[in-house]
């Protein structure tokens, strides 16, 4: 294939963006990358760094996002809250691909509603998962060892002082505001669980427990569908990570727990956590990075026009493949392990 135009990346400035571009610069360096965002400044820093990129500044309240007529890109990743969709708008109307990390599970309607309506326009990655979708894709890499689930119970901690830069809090906040109830699938049906049903405890990997609750992310339904596990669940706490707690930078853990049924037969269960010493926003920025390569048919064919989901498009085994290869770990768990690993550079 010849080289393709550039990538526009909405909010490439901020740290799930430039941890991302970042990431596809080591894998793909003749890659062509466009940092967008308000302050020209702060894009330029960005590309400077990058090499083999330009910046430019966005107005996301613009339905040209106020860039000149003659720009082409391959792509379009809102790494930010497209609050009036005109970078989708903006990809459909010139038939790129288009992937956001940011509408939550309550607020998905309006892009689902416009991306059904041109669905032959471009290809949509709804990535607004948590972390962009590298806690589905471990689990599911752990599901392969089984021959049928029954449940799955995801337990994330993300330290108080890791809730990203302002555009990711924003995000929390807006995302506590349209609702407090959490989402499970509870039986095989998908039931909204609020106050005393939705609290519970979410233990942390040093062994330590947080007050925490079941929340509505796009990840219920992603491994429920996936599985076919009738039980699903996602629990979410924010407090001191393990690795403040060792006195270590703020770190990043989810508790990834499996029961069911093994292929000899009998019962088997698993409970791994994946963990990140830097925090959440590594993540975020390789499941980013993930979904443009895979999008651009970097690896793999070309994504077709349509609506598509991180686990319908990414390998697992392939994603965690790049979760170790950048220091990150899905890995049993002991004390003693989550020390050695916290400690590495």
């Amino acid at each position: 294939m010849g080289q393709p135009e550039s990538v526009l990346i909405l909010g490439g400035s901020g740290q799930a963006g430039a941890g991302a571009a970042a990431l596809l610069r080591r894998w793909h360096p003749a890659l062509p990358l466009t940092i967008a965002g308000r302050d020209i400044d702060r894009a330029q820093r960005v590309a400077d760094e990058l090499g083999a990129a330009t910046a430019v500044t966005i107005d996301l309240a613009s339905s040209d996002l106020g860039l000149p007529a003659d720009h082409g890109y391959s792509a379009v990743v809102a790494a930010l809250w497209d609050n009036h969709l005109h970078g989708l708008r903006y990809a459909q109307r010139h038939g790129v691909p288009y992937l956001n990390i940011s509408s939550g599970l309550v607020e998905v309607a309006p892009e689902v509603v416009a991306s059904a309506q041109q669905a032959s326009a471009s290809a949509v990655l709804m990535a607004s998962h948590f972390c962009a979708g590298a806690v589905v894709l471990a689990a599911l890499h752990l599901a392969r060892e089984f021959e049928r689930i029954d449940t799955i119970r995801i337990g994330a901690v993300l330290d108080e002082q890791d809730t990203g830069g302002p555009a990711g809090i924003a995000d929390l906040e807006r995302w506590s505001t349209v609702t407090s109830a959490g989402l499970v699938r509870r039986d095989g049906v998908f039931t909204w669980v609020s106050g005393t049903d939705a609290q519970v405890d979410v233990p942390s990997a040093d062994g330590g427990v947080l007050p925490g609750q079941s929340i509505a992310v796009l990840d219920v339904p992603s491994l429920a569908l996936a599985t076919g596990a009738p039980n699903v669940r996602f629990d979410f706490a924010i407090g001191e990570s393990a690795g403040q707690h060792h006195g270590e930078p703020a770190s990043f853990e989810a508790r990834i727990g499996i029961e069911g049924v093994g292929p000899n037969g009998a019962p088997l269960s698993t409970s791994r956590y994946l963990l990140h010493p830097a925090g959440q926003r590594p993540l975020t920025a390789l499941s980013i990075a993930l979904g443009v390569e895979r999008l651009l048919g970097l690896r793999g064919e070309a994504v077709p026009p349509g609506i598509h989901s991180p686990e319908a498009l990414l390998d697992p085994a392939y994603a965690v493949e790049r979760m170790v290869e950048n220091r990150r770990r899905l890995r049993r768990c002991s004390r003693r392990q989550l020390n050695a690993l916290l400690k590495r550079p």
